[in-house]
């Protein structure tokens, strides 16, 4: 039997992280984020993750040597991106602040709401399955698990169910 809570407080939240890959799927679940950072007046907090290729275990199989500037003009890219993103006219009205970092998503990811006392991770769900999962997906599904705080996961609308 559920306890009976005494006094039932309004939810706080003053910081929303979306981490995004810059996906369809992640702008639609964009459309939440900033909802949310409205309605609560919440500062919104955008990052990307580089994932570092060489760390990546399916990586290792491949053996390829990686031009030395990858990452760094991976990350500008980014950057620009990020900065065209919040430019768009959905912002107005919504504080919105953007980071580039480099590692495996779903850790930094989880840093960054702990080091930031995130309320709120808002994040798009790929829907894969298998061995596509095993390789490229599963960040979602790691992020809701390990987060400290609660976890909004957006699956995009059009995705279609296939019985695996």
């Amino acid at each position: 039997m559920l306890n009976t809570v005494k006094e039932v407080r309004p939810v706080q939240i003053k910081r929303i992280l979306f981490p995004t890959d810059f996906s369809e799927f992640a702008c639609h679940a964009l459309k939440y984020a900033i909802s949310f950072a409205r309605e609560y007046e919440a500062k919104l907090y955008i990052i990307h993750v580089v994932e570092e290729f060489a760390n990546a275990s399916y990586f290792d199989v491949l053996q390829v040597p990686l031009p030395p500037n990858l990452f760094s003009d991976i990350e500008e890219r980014a950057k620009r991106q990020l900065t065209q993103l919040v430019a768009s006219d959905q912002f107005k009205g919504v504080q919105v602040e953007t980071a580039v970092m480099r590692g495996v998503p779903f850790v930094e990811i989880v840093e960054f709401a702990r080091e930031k006392e995130i309320d709120l991770i808002t994040i798009a769900t790929h829907g894969r399955t298998g061995l596509k999962h095993a390789i490229f997906g599963g960040t979602a599904d790691k992020v809701v698990r390990k987060a400290p705080c609660p976890v909004l996961s957006v699956k995009h609308p059009e995705h279609e169910f296939v019985m695996p």
